[in-house]
C-alpha cells in the first residue's frame, strides 16, 4: 500500500488534484468535486490534530466492530463504492473548486511533511494508528476520492 509519507506518492496525489476540474464528475456517490475537495481534507485535518470529532462513548460492541474493521482503513484492499461517510464529513454546500482544490493540496503537502512524526492524535473512532498506518490510510482515502472523480 502506498503511503503519503512517500516523496513519489505525495507529487503522485498532487498531480490528481491538480488535474480535477469543473467538469469532473463522480462515478458514483452524490457529491461534487468541489464538496470531494472539501470532504478529504477532514480526514487529514483529525490526523493532524488540527479538527477534533466529537467523542461519543462506545459502547462495546460499537468498540468491538470498529476494531475488526481497523485494518480496512489501511490495507491494500480497495474501499467499496458508497460507502457510509462520517456525519462531520459530509459536505452538503456548495463550495469553490479552486479555493479547495488549493486548501487540499496544502494539506496534502502539510501531512507529507510530518513523516517524521512519531506521536499522533488516536482517532475519535479506531484509536491509536501507527506512523505506517496513518500515511497508507490519508493515502487510501485520497485515492478512493479521486478514483470516484476519474483522476
Amino acid at each position: 500500500m502506498k503511503s503519503l509519507f512517500d516523496a513519489d506518492t505525495h507529487e503522485e496525489i498532487q498531480n490528481r488534484i491538480e488535474s480535477l476540474t469543473v467538469e469532473s464528475t463522480p462515478s458514483w456517490g452524490k457529491m461534487s468535486v468541489a464538496q470531494m475537495c472539501t470532504h478529504c481534507q477532514k480526514p487529514l485535518e483529525v490526523a493532524m490534530g488540527s479538527l477534533q470529532l466529537g467523542k461519543k462513548k462506545l459502547g462495546f460492541m460499537k468498540r468491538l466492530v470498529f476494531r475488526i474493521y481497523k485494518p480496512l482503513m489501511y490495507n491494500d484492499k480497495p474501499w467499496k463504492q458508497d460507502l457510509a461517510t462520517v456525519r462531520d464529513f459530509i459536505i452538503s454546500d456548495e463550495r469553490d473548486l479552486a479555493a479547495e482544490k488549493a486548501k487540499l493540496a496544502a494539506l496534502v503537502t502539510k501531512f507529507s511533511a510530518s513523516e517524521d512524526t512519531t506521536e499522533w492524535p488516536a482517532h475519535p473512532l479506531f484509536g491509536d494508528f501507527t506512523h505506517e498506518q496513518w500515511g497508507k490510510m490519508q493515502y487510501k482515502h485520497l485515492n478512493h476520492h479521486l478514483t470516484q472523480f476519474g483522476v
